[in-house]
């Protein structure tokens, strides 16, 4: 079965509004001017982008930076980027292998499309579309049950990640007959640098942390970086290895980086790396603390309290489910 996740919350500050300027709006996203030739595509709630992504105008031709969780929204993107810069996409980028950054991908089937091998592996492995009749039946369950847990739910927060939830399903469970799974076909392993006659773009892999492999892209004249899911805003993303994670964002930290596009939320600054790398810090802290004290994870996540400001973040496994992988990541 197809399966995604997801929860986002987008708080609106006085620097994304001023330098990220809004240009247009499409059924799926906004688009975000962040540079000349550079823009940020915002996801808009529930309506089968979910995550978002990014339009590079190289000179001669144009680039993507992820394609969105469904094919109707890729077309979009495609149709917005070639639009916008006058140019056909010749390059597209899969940040890391989850489906709402890569299921857009049949919209670039003619460009050449770019991940880690990793991501290529895990993206054939994880994302399989069988039967169409099955994983219809499949879906409209999974979205039963989802309606189910946000009845049940008392928490505003979480019943707001549910229906997130449900309804980028919805999108999904609607674009299912036309879906086709369309893979990386240009591999690299750290770095990849992309030289256009108007700009140079630079791939980067450090490893995994949210997925075991994850690629973010950096404009080095321009100062931005599009940081896939290593970076969201108020969001219990996932966390396969915390200890990697927040080495990857070391290393960020000594990039010139003056703009950080999330995966989820909206444009920012350093501040939005720096929450989620504050995040990884606390789960880790946290649960060094119950394995010195020899409480057992049981013990741990039902003794533990929700502080703040993460009692807010989005999610729908919440701050638990994180500190139960970091727990037992560590534990190892």
């Amino acid at each position: 079965m197809i399966m995604i996740f997801r929860g986002i919350k987008t708080l609106k500050t006085e620097w994304s509004v001023k330098m990220a300027r809004l240009i247009e709006e499409t059924d799926y996203f906004t688009l975000h001017f962040l540079s000349d030739g550079v823009y940020g595509a915002i996801a808009k709630h529930g309506q089968g982008a979910w995550s978002n992504a990014g339009i590079v105008d190289l000179g001669d031709e144009c680039l993507v930076f992820d394609s969105f969780s469904t094919p109707s929204a890729g077309a979009d993107l495609r149709r917005v980027a070639e639009t916008i810069t006058g140019k056909k996409v010749k390059y597209l980028i899969n940040s890391h292998y989850h489906g709402d950054h890569v299921f857009g991908n049949q919209a670039f089937i003619d460009a050449t499309i770019i991940s880690t091998s990793m991501t290529k592996d895990l993206f054939k492995e994880k994302n399989k579309i069988g039967n169409l009749a099955k994983e219809t039946k499949e879906t409209k369950d999974y979205l039963n049950q989802l309606k189910i847990q946000m009845e049940k739910s008392q928490s505003e927060v979480v019943k707001a990640s549910f229906v997130n939830q449900f309804n980028e399903m919805s999108k999904v469970l609607e674009d299912l007959p036309i879906m086709k799974l369309v893979f990386p076909t240009l591999l690299f392993e750290d770095k990849l640098v992309i030289e256009g006659s108007k700009r140079r773009i630079e791939l980067y892999c450090f490893g995994g942390g949210h997925t075991p492999s994850d690629t973010f892209m950096y404009l080095p004249e321009e100062k931005i970086a599009f940081m896939g899911d290593l970076v969201t805003e108020n969001l219990h993303l996932p966390i396969v290895n915390p200890l990697e994670f927040k080495s990857i964002l070391d290393k960020v930290r000594l990039m010139d980086i003056g703009t950080f596009v999330p995966g989820h939320g909206i444009v920012g600054k350093v501040d939005l790396l720096e929450s989620v790398y504050d995040y990884i810090s606390y789960l880790m802290e946290k649960s060094n603390e119950a394995l010195q004290s020899n409480q057992s994870l049981e013990t741990f996540l039902s003794e533990f309290q929700t502080p703040e400001p993460y009692s807010k973040w989005r999610g729908m496994n919440g701050i638990k489910d994180n500190l139960s992988k970091v727990y037992k990541f560590l534990d190892r």
